[in-house]
């Protein structure tokens, strides 16, 4: 999916490093229309090249006063100027827009933090279309810096209840700005001001729609994919990686060669129940390929949660390019591409942030399909769903008739249990415990008919041993921890309540049931602070 293909209506967001940057990106996605996301301190070329109608710069963490604290390049306010592209600087980018162009910004005298009033108090540039002077609405804020002088041409629209700048316009400028974050659900009335801002002001129209991304990601496959080369897709059994090998195989048909690898670190008869999904449901041609003995080898000992994605990673590359070798001998010709389910929160968490000598936001973790890769992979990667959200990716597959079934699995992370069992993976029987207790689980909450209701649920094997009473006699035995999220995208997530029947149920099995297990805990943080999975 090119950006030029959409290049008429694309709103693009600078990244200052917001933990909310990705939510922009989902609400402008969710009213029908492109957004991207990248670094807010890209090139003037990078921008330009996207050619964007709108342009949003985000939050983010720094001061505006900060030494090397991130900006937009040089020559940024001449080219939105000249090419007549809306600008919408949220908090830090409203502070961006003020002191680039010439206004004063300082340190808050009172901070602002969480749910606050706002209220109109100028009727200019018709930002809060429909209010009047003197209403009030709720607005999340975030900042602790405030503008305290505006740029020449500049009104204050919107005030806090403690009277710092809430909104600020030029409309002959083309230049918005709001204090206040409008892309999170605790702003109440923040969807329908971006809303009436990209429609009503920018006049962008709401076009895009999927069945458009897939034509338009068929085309560039078939442009990139010569008549005669052929294709591998690693296949997971995870809804991204069957999405894209689905789509691909539409686009270049038998060419595509797919190999689903059991690296060892694979859920409870995972292997055996995904195989027989792919001959019997979507007819793709899958070679099995049984690593496990491989993998587990090479991981032994290795503690450290990067260096077990990156072992992760360049194992399966070097299956791949085996696999490749032996179609060679039997194809004539040695297959060019690789197929990954890569998608765009992937992209997006493995990415360094702004103000860090690096770009785009803060790396949270890396993948063996994003940040694991080797540099001296000889097959080229073909990632179509780089740029889509899960959401997406399942909406995606339901135009591509992929079975439901299929589409509602929960997420599974590409290096397995691994990144589910901290430390060493090949100590004891650890992948066998929890291969067990996470099958009770997730078979007790498809048993309470509430797996749609959650986004990701497994368990975890504590590197820990516990004191227990078991059969009157005392145990010193593992730990395991539960855990489940609801999410829309997986940047975000909250844990899941549980009614304490339905985990009292499911304790008392898994102590009664997995021989070496005496205690039972259940994780409930969020994402922000911790990640969904553990490592």
């Amino acid at each position: 999916m090119e950006a030029q293909a959409v290049k008429s209506n694309l709103v693009l967001i600078l990244d200052y490093g917001s933990q909310y940057t990705h939510l922009i990106t989902r609400r402008i996605r969710s009213l029908s229309v492109f957004s991207l996301c990248i670094s807010g301190t890209s090139s003037l070329k990078s921008i330009t090249d996207l050619n964007p109608s709108v342009i949003i710069l985000s939050g983010g963490p720094h001061s505006v006063h900060a030494q090397d604290a991130p900006c937009f390049p040089d020559g940024f306010v001449e080219y939105v100027e000249k090419t007549g592209i809306f600008v919408l600087g949220i908090c830090y980018g409203l502070q961006l827009i003020v002191q680039k162009l010439g206004g004063q910004v300082a340190i808050g005298e009172k901070q602002e933090y969480g749910r606050m009033m706002i209220e109109v108090v100028k009727d200019y540039g018709g930002l809060f279309k429909g209010k009047n002077i003197g209403d009030k609405q709720v607005v999340w804020m975030s900042h602790g810096d405030e503008a305290v002088k505006l740029p020449a041409g500049f009104e204050v629209v919107a005030r806090s209840e403690q009277g710092g700048v809430a909104a600020v316009a030029n409309p002959g400028r083309r230049f918005y700005g709001l204090q206040y974050h409008p892309e999170v659900t605790h702003s109440p009335e923040g969807m329908e001001l971006l809303r009436h801002f990209l429609f009503d002001i920018c006049d962008v129209s709401a076009g895009w729609k999927m069945e458009d991304v897939m034509e338009e990601e068929i085309k560039v496959i078939k442009g990139m994919v010569g008549p005669d080369d052929h294709v591998i897709c690693a296949l997971s059994g995870g809804v991204d990686s069957t999405v894209a090998a689905t789509l691909v195989h539409k686009a270049i048909g038998d060419r595509l060669h797919c190999i689903f690898v059991d690296n060892g670190l694979l859920r409870y008869k995972e292997q055996e129940r995904v195989m027989g999904t792919f001959e019997r449901d979507l007819h793709l041609p899958v070679t099995c390929v049984d690593a496990s003995v491989q993998f587990l080898s090479e991981l032994k000992g290795v503690t450290d949660p990067e260096k077990k994605r990156k072992i992760i990673g360049k194992e399966f590359i070097s299956i791949f390019d085996a696999f490749a070798h032996d179609l060679e001998k039997k194809l004539g010709t040695k297959p060019s591409y690789l197929v990954q389910g890569t998608l765009y929160p992937d992209v997006i968490e493995s990415c360094p942030p702004p103000g860090s000598g690096r770009t785009h936001s803060h790396t949270i973790k890396s993948h063996h399909n994003v940040g694991g890769l080797p540099k001296d992979m000889k097959l080229k990667l073909i990632e179509p769903l780089k740029l889509l959200f899960k959401d997406e990716v399942r909406e995606l597959g339901r135009i591509l008739d992929v079975p439901v079934a299929f589409l509602k699995r929960h997420p599974f992370p590409g290096p397995g249990l691994a990144v589910r069992i901290p430390g060493d993976v090949t100590q004891g029987n650890a992948l066998e415990i929890l291969r067990q207790v996470d099958e009770i689980f997730i078979q007790a909450i498809k048993d309470g008919g509430i797996y749609d209701e959650i986004w990701q649920a497994f368990a975890v094997f504590l590197p820990i041993k516990t004191t227990g009473v078991q059969g009157d006699q005392r145990t010193h035995s593992n730990a395991v921890a539960l855990r489940a999220v609801t999410s829309q995208d997986g940047m975000t997530a909250d844990w899941y309540y549980f009614e304490h029947k339905f985990l009292d149920d499911v304790a008392r099995k898994i102590c009664n049931s997995v021989r070496g297990v005496n205690r039972v805990c259940l994780d409930i943080t969020s994402k922000p602070p911790s990640t969904i999975e553990w490592e």
